[in-house]
C-alpha cells in the first residue's frame, strides 16, 4: 500500500524573477510502506528538492504530494509531518549541538512531550538500532568518531519513531566498513519494523546492497524507476543520468566484452562469486 504517491510534481525556485530555476518537472512516483526506494543522480538532478517535499519542508508548485493520511499543500498537515518523516541530512553530525550524547537523541522526543523513563528508553532504543554503544550516551558528540558520530545523528532522527525515514547520503565521507555498518543498521530496522527508507546516494553500490527500487532523476526529471537489479542491468539508463555502475555491474559488461555471459547481473561481490563459480 503507498504510504508516498506523488503525482506530476513541479517545483521552480524564485518563480517570476530572474533566478526563477525548474528544479523538478512533471515527478511522479509511488512509494510503498515498508520498502527502501534509492533515489540516484548526478549533482542538481533535484533528489534534495523532491525529498524536502516528503517532509514539509516544501510545497509543489505544481502538480500533488500525498504523505501517508495527507496533503503537503495543508499547511496545518505539513507542519506536523517532521513528527512522522524523519530527514537525516548530508553529514547530519554537523547538527549536533547538545553537550551529551544522549541529550541529543532526546531533544526530539523531549519536545513532543516524551519525559522521565519513557525518555529514557526511547534514546536507548534508537541508540542501539544503530549501534551505539550505551556507555557512548554520556559521551561529549566532539569526542566520538566521525562513524559514531554519524550514528548517534541519525539515532536523534530514529528516536522520533518515524513512519518514513530519509537519508541523504548517509555514508558520505566514512570509511567503507562504517558505512556498510550504518546502512546495515537501517536496513534491519526497515525489515523489523516496516519503516519505509528513501536512500538518497550516487553510490549505485550501496542502492545495489540496500533498495528494493531505484529511481533515477536527471535535470529534475524522472529518468526511470524500477526492481534495483533491473534498473542496474541498463547501463544505458546509468550513462545518461550521468552515474558510475557498480562494480559488479561493470564487471559483467567487461565479462560480456570478452564472451562469458553471466545468466544474470550480480548485485554484490558474493553473488558474483557464486554465478563464476558455477559457471567454472
Amino acid at each position: 500500500m503507498p504510504c508516498i504517491k506523488i503525482e506530476n510534481l513541479t517545483h521552480t525556485y524564485f518563480p517570476g524573477t530572474p533566478l526563477e530555476t525548474a528544479a523538478l518537472q512533471d515527478i511522479s512516483l509511488t512509494v510503498d510502506q515498508g520498502e527502501t526506494l534509492a533515489l540516484a543522480g548526478a549533482t542538481g538532478s533535484g533528489k534534495s528538492t523532491l525529498v524536502r517535499h516528503l517532509n514539509g519542508l516544501l510545497a509543489p508548485t505544481a502538480g500533488r504530494v500525498r504523505i501517508l493520511d495527507g496533503d503537503v499543500a495543508d499547511k496545518k498537515f505539513r507542519r506536523q509531518l517532521w513528527r512522522r518523516v524523519g530527514l537525516v541530512f548530508q553529514f547530519p553530525e554537523r547538527q549536533i549541538f547538545s553537550a551529551t550524547v544522549h541529550e541529543d537523541i532526546a531533544f526530539g522526543p523531549r519536545n513532543t512531550g516524551l519525559a522521565g523513563q519513557a525518555l529514557s528508553e526511547r534514546v536507548s532504543q534508537a541508540a542501539a538500532a544503530v549501534g551505539l554503544p550505551e556507555d557512548m550516551l554520556r559521551t561529549d558528540p566532539a569526542e566520538l568518531s566521525g562513524g559514531m558520530l554519524r550514528r548517534a545523528a541519525i539515532a536523534g532522527v530514529l528516536a522520533m519513531h518515524p513512519d518514513i525515514l530519509i537519508l541523504d547520503e548517509p555514508g558520505a565521507g566514512l570509511e567503507p566498513r562504517a558505512r556498510e555498518s550504518i546502512l546495515q543498521r537501517i536496513k534491519e530496522l526497515q525489515v523489523s519494523q516496516g519503516t519505509t527508507v528513501i536512500l538518497i546516494t550516487h553510490q549505485l553500490d550501496d542502492a545495489a546492497l540496500y533498495a528494493d527500487r531505484l529511481a533515477l532523476l536527471k535535470k529534475g526529471r524522472l529518468l526511470a524507476v524500477g526492481p534495483t537489479a533491473e534498473i542496474l542491468s541498463r547501463c544505458d539508463l546509468l550513462d545518461e543520468a550521468g552515474l558510475e555502475p557498480p562494480f559488479t555491474v561493470e564487471l559483467t559488461r567487461r565479462l560480456a566484452a570478452a564472451g562469458i555471459n553471466l545468466p544474470k547481473t550480480p548485485l554484490n561481490p558474493a553473488e558474483a562469486a557464486r554465478l563464476l563459480a558455477v559457471m567454472l
